[in-house]
């Protein structure tokens, strides 16, 4: 067995996890996972600016650097994307520091993810982006290019005695299936085990989102979110895994935790596509075993994708956007027209220049219950904020539509309130491209001090494992969904808020939102199941999605459902103008629903 610490979960996390993890004394590995794909275009600027840069600065400064001599004391392994763009210039720093500290810490670097030097060969077939289907954008507008690379090269690297290890992007729990590869001699064909290294990874590699934080019953940590654990995978031989935090800290490990967490940000439980092995985690079964200890088990693996998905980040135009609050009697009316007034006197003098319209225009009233569509059961504010953003193709523009919000105050309705502070700035919008490529388009090499070392990942049978991948079970077709006494004459209904009935959590990928729902009680879910079709959802999301394609899934497992809303985020990440680019805030307006069930199964 071996215990893995999952440290961060984006960069820029508070630095709370290394101190907690050292204390414990006893972890084989703790991991880091910095890499979002925002982030990779951001570093991919740095880089640009300074050759030395591109990388999570804070891994080698706030991490490595106060750190070290106790690193080096209790033996524990490091393994990082914190590389980005620039594993090796990160290497480099490292190893400075290690020199200076007069230790013998061995650092390996693995690149090969970068795709930008052969760009030409990736864009060559004019690749259509493989969730959208949107034509490729303009060569000189892509800023970064990066295939997610697997847990083997890791693997090998700690093989060859690194301690410390960083990369550039990797899929963000290969940094935890590569220590299990490395310490337990798993084989690539290993195609169970191989997902269930990769669950453990996918549920410790967003910190403390495994132990209380973003939790639907944040109010039974709130006394101790302030000194929050990070999350510990105690992970056997065989696959199995319990989930654990260090002694003394706060937050809580429960099935709850666990089990929001699994669900977050995937797809189809039963293809959850990785570069190693495709996961099913329809059967993944979660058993609190004692206190804040959750046994995890029933990954499968059903193959190995022949290609890496590949993501490339592009320029496209210019974003910017303010928030103002009004208040008062009619806020929400006054706070539109307040919006609006700027919005013409932009467009009109943006007419008279001979300039194109803003490609998107975005006015949120927070606070007014439109916000939350149709179904919300609010009564209207006497206080909202509001929020006005724009896009487009000039600076210009956007910059124009920040100075008439500043400039009309005077002649606007009664109530407008605001921070004081500059007037904001525009921003470059950057867009998520993704593809898959052939890996064979991948030099991967392992760098240690004195030689880098090529490694040849697999290809040879991969295509022919992905032919045993298995689709998503669909809910709306599993008849053992629906409740069997949901008609019985005589059964006393009552009605209650899904929050009673189960945990929720939800967020994105590039421009989709997942929700996932799960029971608190096995007896719960039919009943859920039965309240949260796949239309009812979509009505719910309705005033968020560009259209209407909505996927539901079934975990029996858990049990759980999975909901992904496709074309729901304005464009997702820097794209998008909205208040909730990553769907952060959907499960909590889910969790509203009302659902009915017998009385019999809420007093029992």
């Amino acid at each position: 067995m071996i215990r893995i610490g999952g440290a961060t979960g984006y960069w820029g996390e508070a630095d709370l996890a290394l101190p907690q993890f050292l204390a414990e004394g006893d972890l084989d590995f703790i991991v880091f996972d910095y890499l979002a794909e925002i982030t990779m275009s951001i570093m991919a600027r740095a880089k640009a600016a300074d050759p030395e840069k591109g990388y999570a600065t804070d891994f080698v400064s706030a991490i490595v650097a106060p750190h070290l001599q106790a690193i080096a004391d209790s033996g524990v392994k490091l393994i990082s994307n914190a590389g980005g763009v620039n594993p090796e210039a990160c290497g480099r720093a490292i190893r400075q520091l290690i020199e200076e500290a007069g230790l013998s810490l061995q650092v390996a670097v693995i690149t090969g993810d970068d795709l930008m030097p052969k760009l030409d060969q990736v864009l060559a077939s004019e690749p259509a982006e493989m969730f959208t289907g949107e034509p490729t954008p303009p060569r000189e507008a892509i800023a970064s290019a990066n295939a997610y690379l697997g847990a083997f090269p890791i693997a090998e690297a700690l093989n060859q005695g690194a301690d410390i290890v960083v990369t550039g992007r990797c899929v963000d729990s290969a940094v935890t299936l590569g220590a299990c590869i490395h310490r337990f001699g798993w084989h690539r064909d290993d195609l169970d085990l191989l997902a269930a290294g990769s669950l453990a990874g996918h549920l410790i590699e967003c910190g403390p989102q495994a132990t209380g934080g973003n939790y639907t019953d944040w109010h039974e940590v709130a006394d101790s979110l302030h000194e929050v654990g990070y999350p510990i995978a105690e992970i056997a031989a065989d696959g199995s895994v319990v989930m654990t935090k260090p002694q003394d800290t706060g937050g809580c490990v429960t099935v709850g935790t666990v089990g929001e967490q699994l669900l977050y940000e995937i797809g189809d439980p039963a293809a959850y596509y990785l570069p190693d092995v495709i996961c099913d985690f329809t059967q993944v079964s979660l058993e609190q075993i004692d206190t804040d200890r959750v046994a995890v088990t029933g990954a499968q693996g059903r193959g190995v994708p022949p290609q890496y998905k590949t993501s490339m980040t592009w320029a496209d135009g210019w974003r910017a956007g303010m928030i103002g609050f009004y208040v008062g009697a009619r806020a929400a009316e006054k706070a539109r027209l307040f919006a609006d007034e700027a919005i013409q006197r932009a467009r009109r003098k943006l007419s008279k220049m001979g300039a194109l319209d803003y490609v998107d225009v975005c006015v949120e009233v927070v606070g007014d219950e439109s916000h939350w569509g149709e179904a919300a059961r609010y009564v209207r504010s006497r206080e909202v904020a509001v929020k006005v953003a724009c896009r487009h193709a000039d600076r210009r523009a956007t910059d124009l539509l920040m100075r008439e919000l500043a400039g009309v105050g005077l002649g606007a309705p009664a109530g407008f309130c605001a921070f004081a502070g500059t007037r904001p700035k525009s921003s470059p919008v950057i867009r998520l491209f993704s593809i898959l490529v052939d890996r064979d388009l991948a030099d991967i090499h392992i760098h240690t001090a004195d030689r880098a070392q090529s490694f040849d990942d697999f290809r040879a049978i991969a295509a022919e494992m992905a032919d045993s991948a298995e689709g998503g079970v669909r809910g709306d077709s599993a008849a053992d969904l629906e409740p069997a006494v949901a008609t019985n004459a005589g059964t006393e209904l009552v009605e209650v808020p899904l929050e009673r009935l189960a945990w929720a959590r939800s967020g994105d990928k590039g421009d989709k939102a997942n929700i996932g729902v799960m029971a608190r009680k096995r007896e719960f879910f039919p009943w859920i199941a039965a309240a949260l079709t796949a239309s009812y959802v979509a009505s719910r999301f309705e005033h968020f999605m560009a259209g209407p394609e909505m996927d539901r899934y079934v975990l029996p497992g858990l049990p759980a459902l999975n909901f992904v809303l496709h074309h729901a985020l304005g464009g997702g990440g820097v794209a998008s103008l909205r208040n909730d680019p990553q769907a952060k805030g959907y499960a909590q307006i889910l969790l509203d629903t009302p659902v009915s069930l017998p009385a019999q199964l809420l007093e029992d």
